[in-house]
C-alpha cells in the first residue's frame, strides 16, 4: 500500500489561491464583489431553473413538495435576475446578511477547535481560536452597524481571504509528519 505524503497539497494550493483572490479584492475592491454577485446571479438562475424542471417531472404526484420547488425555483429565477440586472441592490442585500454568515461561520470554525488541535497541533489550535474570535466580533460590529458593513464589505472580505488562505497554508504545513 502507498503512503501517501503528510503535507496537504489541496490545503496549500487552496491557501495560495484564497490568499490571491483577497489580493486581487484588495486591489480591485468594487470589481470583485460585482463579479461575485453576478456569479451568483447566474447560479441562482441555474437553481431556479433546475427547480422548476424538477416541478415539471414530479407534478403528476400529490402533495406539498412539488408546489414547494415551483415557489423556490420561481423565487430564485427572480432573485438571480435581479442580481444580474441590479448588482448594486445585491451589495446591499450583502451587507445585510454578510454579518449574518460571518458569525455563524466563526462559530462553526469555533465548534472544531477540538479537531484542528488533534489534527494540526496547539499552535494551529490558537491562530484558529483567536482569528474566530476576533471574526465573531467584527460579525457583530458588522451586524449593528450596517453602513460599516456596506462600506467596509470589499475590504473585510479581502482581508478574510487573505486569513482563510494563510490558516490552509498553515494547516498545509502543520500536517507534515502527521499519520494519516
Amino acid at each position: 500500500m502507498k503512503r501517501r505524503s503528510g503535507f496537504g497539497w489541496l490545503e496549500l494550493t487552496l491557501g495560495i489561491l484564497l490568499i490571491a483572490l483577497g489580493g486581487y479584492t484588495f486591489a480591485r475592491p468594487d470589481r470583485a464583489l460585482t463579479g461575485f454577485i453576478v456569479v451568483y446571479g447566474i447560479f441562482a438562475v441555474a437553481m431556479g431553473v433546475a427547480d422548476i424542471l424538477l416541478y415539471i417531472h414530479v407534478e403528476r404526484y400529490h402533495g406539498f413538495g412539488p408546489i414547494v420547488s415551483l415557489i423556490s425555483g420561481a423565487l430564485s429565477v427572480m432573485a438571480g435576475v435581479m442580481l444580474l440586472v441590479y448588482p448594486n441592490a445585491g451589495k446591499w442585500v450583502l451587507s445585510l446578511l454578510f454579518p449574518l454568515w460571518f458569525i455563524a461561520h466563526c462559530i462553526s470554525r469555533l465548534a472544531g477547535l477540538n479537531a484542528v488541535s488533534f489534527f494540526a497541533g496547539r499552535a494551529a489550535y490558537w491562530v484558529t481560536l483567536i482569528l474566530n474570535i476576533l471574526g465573531l466580533i467584527l460579525g457583530a460590529m458588522m451586524l449593528f452597524d450596517p453602513w460599516v458593513s456596506l462600506l467596509s464589505l470589499q475590504y473585510i472580505v479581502a482581508f478574510y481571504l487573505v486569513l482563510l488562505g494563510a490558516d490552509c497554508i498553515l494547516l498545509a504545513i502543520s500536517r507534515i509528519g502527521s499519520r494519516e
